[in-house]
């Protein structure tokens, strides 16, 4: 009986491991700011959904501080995203209103 509740709560852990906190933090990075897209070494490997997102994300000019309010930059970003179509780290939808944790 204890291995079976082993094996849960280490299912249950590795499941969540990528997930969204409500503190809109992922692997101990906040998912708002700015935000800069390369082909390697990134921080999080995102794909875009129509549904069923990790995150909703609402592309800003300035003042990205809200949880799902990112803001492209070249330079000096808060965290780096790479596009992929499958195996992401992060999966998100963009809106044009009410960003964040679905």
């Amino acid at each position: 009986m204890t291995i079976l509740a082993v094996a849960l709560a280490t299912w249950s852990t590795s499941a969540a491991a990528g997930a969204v906190d409500d503190a809109c933090v992922l692997n101990g990075i906040k998912l708002a700011g700015a935000v800069e897209v390369v082909d390697s070494f990134p921080d999080f490997k995102v794909q875009v959904v129509t549904s069923f997102p990790d995150l909703k994300v609402m592309m800003v000019d300035s003042f990205a501080d809200e949880c799902g309010e990112w803001k492209r930059v070249d330079a000096f970003p808060d965290f780096r995203i790479q596009f992929v179509e499958s195996f992401s780290d992060l999966k998100i939808q963009y809106v044009n209103s009410f960003p964040g944790v679905p």
